[in-house]
């Protein structure tokens, strides 16, 4: 098989099962929203038609399926029930288990057998209770249908010079590709059996668009040469033939009376074969449909603002107090989390920007050669030419780094199926709303946030959202609110998961800090409950006494703050207790590339990126406040950090040097070096190995001249305990009026 169309394949097929989720959920939240219908009946004719083409009848069958107990409930013959949806997801669920078997082995050999069997049962049990069978109202519509007023209806009788009509039922053994399978039985018709009308018309039928069977009507051959003739072909299962010559002599009798029926009445039928060919257009232009990034942006609506709702009310919540991790339960329920997550395989490119890059890769190769020109020529030139070359490669760069962006909306989709799911489990009603799904992100951060996400996520419905009799008792709705939601701010997104659940209890989380030995009750005793929060990111740390196979085993929160970390991101957490929580985690947009403030102790040399610098100025601005040295900022105070100390440089400080101040929503700190020498992109390595974890280093960069420069982590650097002390105890009040008296 073609490496590229397979990759094409896989990637286009989880675009696919991921939009068909999100619909799933707006039909299920809004059982009248006929937008998602129609995207429903889009991506499953897409999934089967693809698969059916790829030879992967499993996954095929599976989305069959699905799509005939989707019709039933689009006809309305079948209502929209949770029971009914949690079939549905079954099938979606096993589709991605077989799509992820193929990539991983190339084929697939599970088996959809039980799956498709209580699929089909749940169709069959719904005409039971009053609801139609599809198989058996084709056969009662078939025998009550008027085949003279069939016939009128689809032959010309006017302009057939004909004395014999013969009326044919055929009924194939369609596979999944039912247009393809059709096309070939039509082609395969011999050239003496003249086909003068058919019902649906002919390219209805070969787009597939038909029951179990079609009409055909032949003119000049009895019924019994008709069927031998049929009978035999191409996937032909069953023939049934009938003389309908009568109906000729009833045209001639009310020609003129029936001309204009006649026309509407073809006029209805190519519009009725055409309304389901936009619904369900072919696999080829099901797959371009599924690629069109404005497709994708539609669904991204659907996504944010609908959102999911557990609609079964439960019982009380067993968790009442803390909001603390959620992992993942089993082995079987991490494989199937980490699967309905999967990594950034391709990236969609602008053309305007290959465009871009092309040229910039020409006037690189340009530059490139008047460079080695101009060395022979003379130094001015070269310096020139340098310059030149500097703009190229900056361009060039910028350019790379904007096609390496990816929506957050890759990562964001996944969500709505997962915190659905979760409600559904736990008896729960969630509304769950997305926003800023369009912000951008580096694609190898995107592939990294989706577990921390997940966690906290989890958390939020596990921990945060309250069952609806408990809620309902505090004087709150029964259904909860998640959002998640990004913004972007300079170089950094913004990645913000917020609940109106019950929020975190401080007093638990000290409690459980002691028992873990965390941290000793005098120490727990005068920190805020802002401070006390951060415990819950602490490794097996959990307020949930009781394991179930969503959290308990305090492996979930600490995951979260370790990848971000890594990702040279921060995460904090705050609570307002009975009203909710807010999770907020900040992402570099690109951690491969950055720009850094050199800033030296001694004679060494470190790092700073400047997306976390606020403000550069001398050290005379320091001050002291509640005994520790502090920078003061329109009334707030950002406690000092000397690099010297934190860094364990045994050397004297300096009388003078310089103080740069970061950014509050970063940390509240200032750092003290002896000064600042430039700024510069570099290219930041992370440690590795026996480095790795290193307080107040995130990495290495090799700089020009070939040394190797210490990147320091602000988020990690020590912060003196009297600095702690301040930040708690601060009051504007205490704030000296002037210069003078700060120096007093």
């Amino acid at each position: 098989m073609d490496e590229e169309l397979y990759q094409a394949f896989i990637t286009e097929s989880e675009e696919s099962i991921t939009q068909l989720n999100n619909s799933l959920l707006s039909l299920e939240s809004n059982p009248d929203d006929t937008e998602a219908i129609d995207d429903i009946f889009r991506q499953a004719h897409t999934l089967k038609g693809n698969f059916g083409a790829m030879g992967f009848d499993n996954a095929a069958t599976v989305a069959h399926a699905v799509e005939d107990l989707l019709d039933e409930i689009r006809h309305e013959r079948l209502d929209v029930t949770a029971e009914r949806m949690d079939l549905v997801f079954d099938g979606m669920d096993l589709i991605v288990e077989i799509l992820h078997d193929i990539e991983e082995n190339g084929e697939s050999t599970i088996d959809p057998a039980d799956t498709v069997e209580e699929i089909r049962a749940a169709v069959e049990d719904g005409g039971d209770a009053g609801n139609s069978n599809p198989a058996a109202s084709d056969e009662a519509d078939r025998e009550s249908v008027d085949l003279g007023s069939l016939a009128a209806d689809c032959v010309d009788a006017d302009a057939l010079d004909a004395t014999t009509l013969t009326h044919a039922h055929v009924e194939l053994d369609a596979g999944q590709m039912k247009g393809v399978d059709a096309g070939i039985f039509l082609s395969s018709i011999p050239e003496d059996l003249d086909v003068v009308g058919a019902n649906p018309p002919r390219d209805a039928i070969e787009d597939g668009e038909y029951g179990d069977g079609f009409d055909l009507f032949v003119a000049e051959r009895d019924a019994a040469v008709v069927e031998s003739e049929l009978d035999g072909l191409w996937k032909v299962s069953a023939v049934e033939t009938t003389d309908v010559s009568d109906a000729l002599a009833a045209g001639d009798a009310t020609a003129t009376a029936s001309d204009a029926p006649a026309a509407d009445s073809d006029a209805d039928a190519e519009r009725d074969a055409s309304a389901p060919d936009e619904t369900k257009p072919s696999a080829d232009a099901d797959a371009d449909a599924a690629g069109d990034t404005g497709a994708d942006a539609a669904t991204d609506e659907q996504a944010g603002d609908d959102g999911s709702e557990g609609d079964a009310d439960g019982a009380e919540s067993t968790d009442g107090d803390g909001e603390d991790d959620a992992d993942e339960g089993d082995g079987a329920e991490q494989k199937k989390e980490a699967r309905s997550i999967s990594a950034v395989k391709s990236v969609r490119v602008d053309v305007d920007q290959l465009d871009e890059l092309h040229e910039l890769v020409e006037q690189l190769v340009t530059s490139r050669i008047k460079l080695r020109n101009a060395i022979d020529v003379g130094q001015t030139t070269a310096l020139d030419t340098l310059d030149e070359l500097d703009k190229i490669s900056s361009n060039l760069q910028n350019t790379v780094m904007d096609m390496r962006l990816i929506p957050l909306k890759k990562v964001f989709d996944k969500f709505p199926r997962l915190v659905r799911d979760l409600a559904r489990e736990q008896d729960k009603r969630v509304s769950f709303k997305v926003e800023g799904a369009d912000i951008e992100l580096d694609r190898t951060i995107l592939d990294e946030i989706s577990d921390p996400l997940m966690h906290v996520l989890r958390n939020a419905v596990d921990h945060g959202i309250e069952a609806p009799d408990v809620r309902e008792a505090n004087g709150k709705s029964r259904t909860g609110t998640i959002r998640l939601s990004a913004r972007r701010q300079h170089d950094t997104v913004i990645v913000t998961v917020e609940d109106d659940g019950s929020g975190i209890d401080a007093d638990a989380v000290r409690e459980k800090a002691i028992d873990k030995g965390v941290a000793t009750r005098e120490e727990l005793d005068q920190m805020p409950d802002s401070e006390v929060y951060d415990y819950i990111f602490h490794p097996g740390f959990s307020t949930n006494d009781e394991i179930t196979d969503v959290s308990g085993r305090g492996v979930g929160m600490d995951v979260v703050k370790t990848t971000v970390e890594s990702l040279d991101g921060s995460v904090s957490v705050e609570s307002d207790p009975g009203e909710g929580s807010t999770f907020n985690i900040r992402l570099p947009v690109s951690v491969a590339i950055i720009k850094v403030l050199f800033v030296q102790v001694e004679d060494r040399e470190f790092g700073v990126p400047i997306k976390y610098i606020d403000e550069i100025s001398r050290r005379d601005r320091v001050q002291t406040v509640n005994g520790a040295e502090v920078i003061v900022h329109e009334e707030t105070i950002f406690p000092l950090i000397r690099l010297r100390e934190a860094l364990e440089i045994d050397s004297p400080e300096p009388d003078d040097g310089m103080v740069v101040r970061i950014r509050p929503d970063d940390r509240q700190v200032a750092l003290h070096c002896d000064g600042v020498t430039k700024q510069e992109e570099v290219v930041v390595t992370p440690l590795q190995g026996p480095l790795s974890g290193v307080g107040g280093l995130s990495g290495t960069a090799v700089i020009g001249d070939g040394n190797v420069i210490p990147i320091l982590d602000v988020s990690t650097l020590q912060l003196p305990a009297d600095g702690e002390q301040a930040m708690r105890e601060f009051d504007p009040s205490q704030l000296p009026d002037t210069a003078e008296e700060a120096a007093d």
